[in-house]
C-alpha cells in the first residue's frame, strides 16, 4: 500500500515531484523576507501567459541569472545584462519580461525607501496584515482574482510595475501566503 495514498493535497499540483514539493512546502506559507516576495515577484511576472511548472522548472536558473533574486544588483542590470539574459535557455527569454523584471526591481527598491520594506507596503493590504484563510472545498472553487488583487495591481501598476496585472498579484498572493487557498483536508492547510 502506498503511504501517500490517503493523503489529501490540492489537485491541481498533481503528482510531478517538483510541484508537490512546492505545494507542500511553499504555496500558501506566509512570506515576510523582501528577497523571498522580491523572487516571486520575478517568477510570477515571468509566468504570465504560461503554466507555473514551467517557471518552478526554470527556478535555480532564474536565481542564477537574477543575481540570486537580490534586487539591488537586479536594478543595476545593464542593457549589456539584458542582451546576456536574453541568450540564457534556462529561462524566458522574453525582452519585455526581462526589462520589466530589471524595471520592477528598481521599483521594487523604491517602495522599501517608502514602506520600510516591501513586506509592510503588500501586506498592508491586509486587515492586520495577517492571511486571508479562504474556505474551499475544491480546487475548483479557486479565483482566478479578487477585489483585492485588483486593489494591489492597480497601486502597483500606477507605481509603474509591469506584467504584474490582478491574476499575476493572486498567484503573488496565494505563492507568498498572504492568501490560504488549500482545499480544506488538505495536508498544507
Amino acid at each position: 500500500m502506498n503511504p501517500d495514498q490517503n493523503i489529501v493535497r490540492c489537485a491541481w499540483c498533481g503528482t510531478d515531484p517538483l510541484y508537490v514539493r512546492y505545494h507542500d512546502e511553499e504555496w500558501g506559507k506566509p512570506v515576510y523576507d523582501d528577497q523571498t516576495l522580491f523572487e516571486f515577484l520575478i517568477l510570477e511576472s515571468a509566468q504570465a501567459g504560461l503554466s507555473w511548472i514551467t517557471i518552478l522548472r526554470k527556478r535555480e536558473n532564474y536565481r542564477k541569472a537574477f543575481a540570486n533574486f537580490d534586487a539591488l544588483k537586479v536594478a543595476a542590470f545593464s542593457q549589456e545584462d539584458v542582451e546576456r539574459l536574453l541568450q540564457n535557455e534556462g529561462i524566458i527569454r522574453n525582452r519585455l519580461k526581462v526589462n520589466a523584471a530589471i524595471s520592477n526591481a528598481r521599483l521594487f527598491l523604491g517602495i522599501q525607501k517608502e514602506f520600510g520594506s516591501f513586506s509592510n507596503y503588500i501586506w498592508g493590504f491586509l486587515p492586520d496584515k495577517k492571511p486571508i484563510i479562504n474556505k474551499l472545498s475544491s480546487h475548483k472553487d479557486l479565483q482566478p482574482r479578487t477585489e483585492l488583487s485588483d486593489r494591489i495591481s492597480a497601486d502597483m501598476k500606477k507605481r509603474g510595475f509591469k506584467f504584474f496585472g490582478t491574476t499575476i498579484c493572486y498567484a503573488h498572493m496565494q505563492a507568498t501566503g498572504m492568501v490560504n487557498d488549500h482545499i480544506e483536508g488538505c495536508i498544507a492547510r
